[in-house]
């Protein structure tokens, strides 16, 4: 499936990421994609402190994971990220890939909803910032 990326950034994975079988542990691909989504959010101008003290925390409510080719020590790669919006959800699809060879590792749908002073609600400010990838 090919994807319009919207913004991508390279990382490395370092040692204590592996599990004994010498891959990538599965938990560490979610905190490569959280990574990604941060520094996104920063590129468009949202802070996550600066959002909590308004009242607005944007939060997970649901991912769908697929593992495709393990990582190792020492791979660097590449987290792309593009993203739609269905209702008050933003649909961040996600994906890493093997820098060397452009091997899809790692490839998520990740749900994000926004809490305004604790109830689920729209939050303008993500909508603006958003607003030129969700058209």
């Amino acid at each position: 499936m090919k994807r319009d990326y919207i913004f991508e950034t390279r990382m490395m994975v370092r040692d204590y990421e592996c599990d004994i079988e010498g891959i990538v542990n599965n938990a560490n691909y979610l905190h490569y994609a959280e990574h990604t989504r941060h520094l996104f959010l920063k590129q468009c101008g949202l802070s996550f402190a600066q959002m909590h003290q308004k009242g607005i925390d944007a939060v997970v409510a649901r991912m769908n994971l697929q593992y495709k080719v393990p990582l190792t020590c020492d791979d660097e790669f590449i987290s792309r990220l593009a993203m739609t919006k269905e209702g008050l959800r933003y649909i961040f699809h996600q994906d890493i890939y093997r820098a060397s060879d452009e091997k899809l590792c790692f490839r998520a749908a990740v749900e994000v909803v926004c809490l305004v002073n604790g109830r689920l609600g729209a939050s303008k400010e993500y909508d603006e910032a958003f607003a030129k990838w969700l058209g």
